[in-house]
């Protein structure tokens, strides 16, 4: 073994490996281990005397977070999945008879910080009214071999917490057990997916998979990973939405048709952006994007309630209210409000120099949509902190969707907007296989002035749509987003259990590129 680059901690623990070794104690044994309850569960529901026969024989597994030895007797600290629970380890329960090498060596010399064991014991308090294992025995079931950061409490306070975020979310395994309130967040995570998916099973709604890997990447605007099949020799890319597979569904005869989908778009990455991200899209026949919006409303309002137990949730030190019904204002009129400026009128030019005037940035590549995109991000968003919805977008910004009813130049198209960050984003659905064709192309041509984000034609897509696609709202909901919502948090990597990073150096047996804190 080459320790040349180990830490002395790492290097003191691989000699304890060798010498449980010897005493023929298997420090990483295979076997069934006969948990019956948590720390959490005795904590709850241990009462004293009142019901301290409930708990004369209880058996918990978990990692050791501290010990503090008193001679003959230690006291130390367990943490399985649901908290922490004290141990009381007195030496002369556990070496018994003739043998104390359990005890004495084991126990006193060899068993270590962040070390897993299972007990067995009964329940009691001691003195100073804290509720505790007495144990009767104890099992090594796997052996720690590197150190875990030291985090201290006292009287219920947390010293030298663990914040730094290179630490947390490149070794979230090890953020985890030190931080184990982070946990909450990712608990909160799947109540909400399962509040989502429980809304759409009661409505009548259909859950799919659709391709990860899709020859043209379709479905939004965005710049796409690249690979290549070696079989066909042909390039294939992650998907960046699954839109216009989950409306092939529509035209094939599904009524209501959702997707979980992670999606990929090779594009920056900041507090609200990953390049790996979860969406939810959906799907409904007969539909038009004012449905959708009073949908929506249901949906958000449900769903806070099941992940939090109130519509009202706190994102910094704002209060947000997903209580229905949220406001309603359109694109154009949202942009006049904060700038002062009415571009309904504009063309491609005029809107040009809006954004010269207003220090907005405008490359060549930037045809109307893209510019009206940037105004509005960059002037607007941040000023709309409850729900609400922005409707109706100006044509050359949604190329997939139906033209406005009522008002030329305009298509039903809304995005929710909340704490200042889109949401969602919906639309009454282009039917038109030869309208859609004709913004297909415009697309191509923005493609060929450099916008790396416009949309590919899809030519299936299109011979689908010759079909028949009956009137379509659809709508997908950034599942990211909502999670940081409803649990307060600032930054995207924080409701990621692995959030996209730089690659570290390569680990080797020469160098040990260790991180975090020492």
């Amino acid at each position: 073994m080459n320790t040349e680059h180990l830490s002395e901690q790492q290097i003191i623990r691989r000699e304890k490996l060798k010498e449980l070794s010897r005493l023929g104690i298997d420090p990483f044994p295979a076997e069934f281990y006969p948990v019956n309850t948590t720390a959490a569960f005795i904590k709850n529901n241990y009462k004293g005397d009142e019901n301290k026969d409930d708990f004369s024989e209880v058996c918990v597994a978990g990692r050791i977070l501290s010990i503090r030895d008193m001679g003959k007797a230690s006291f130390a600290v367990l943490q399985d999945s649901t908290g922490k629970i004290q141990l009381y380890i007195r030496r002369d329960d556990i070496a018994k008879d003739e043998n104390e090498t359990l005890y004495n060596i084991v126990w006193k010399k060899l068993i270590d910080i962040g070390d897993i064991i299972g007990v067995k014991g009964y329940v009691f308090t001691t003195k100073t009214g804290e509720t505790s294992i007495h144990v009767s025995e104890f099992k090594l079931l796997s052996k720690s071999l590197r150190p875990l950061p030291v985090v201290k409490e006292k009287d219920g306070e947390t010293f030298d917490e663990v914040t730094d975020a290179e630490f947390r979310y490149r070794q979230r395994y090890a953020d985890l057990i030190v931080n184990p309130h982070v946990k909450e967040i990712f608990i909160k995570r799947t109540k909400m997916i399962n509040a989502i998916r429980d809304f759409l099973n009661e409505h009548g709604a259909l859950e799919v998979d659709t391709p990860v890997l899709q020859n043209i990447p379709g479905g939004a605007a965005a710049r796409p990973f690249k690979t290549h099949h070696n079989a066909l020799d042909i390039p294939f890319y992650l998907r960046i939405a699954n839109e216009l597979y989950l409306k092939r569904l529509i035209v094939g005869g599904f009524d209501w048709v959702y997707e979980f989908s992670r999606n990929f778009r090779n594009e920056g990455m900041d507090r609200t952006h990953n390049p790996e991200f979860t969406v939810l899209e959906f799907y409904v026949a007969y539909k038009d994007y004012l449905w959708m919006m009073e949908t929506t409303e249901q949906l958000l309002e449900k769903t806070a309630l099941a992940v939090n137990g109130t519509t009202k949730v706190m994102s910094g030190d704002k209060e947000i209210d997903f209580k229905a019904p949220y406001k309603r204002i359109s694109m154009y009129d949202a942009i006049k409000e904060y700038t002062g400026i009415d571009i309904t009128d504009k063309d491609e030019e005029g809107l040009r120099q809006v954004c010269q005037q207003l220090g907005i940035h405008a490359d060549k590549s930037m045809g109307k949509g893209k510019l009206v995109d940037e105004i509005f991000s960059e002037k607007c968003e941040e000023h709309f902190v409850q729900p609400t919805f922005i409707i109706d977008y100006p044509v050359e910004m949604s190329p997939l969707t139906k033209k406005h009813r009522s008002k030329a130049g305009l298509v039903e198209r809304f995005e929710l907007i909340v704490d200042g960050k889109e949401i969602a984003n919906a639309y009454s659905e282009l039917n038109d296989p030869l309208e859609q064709k004709e913004r297909f192309e415009e697309q191509s041509k923005l493609m060929e002035r450099g916008d790396d984000e416009a949309m590919y034609i899809d030519y299936d897509f299109l011979r689908a749509l010759e079909y028949g696609m009956p009137p379509t709202s659809g709508i997908g909901f950034g599942i990211d987003r909502m999670v940081m919502l409803l649990t307060n948090q600032a930054s995207i990597q924080d409701v990621l259990l692995f959030p996209q990073m730089r690659p570290e150096k390569k680990f080797t047996e020469e160098k040990d590129t260790e991180i975090g804190p020492k």
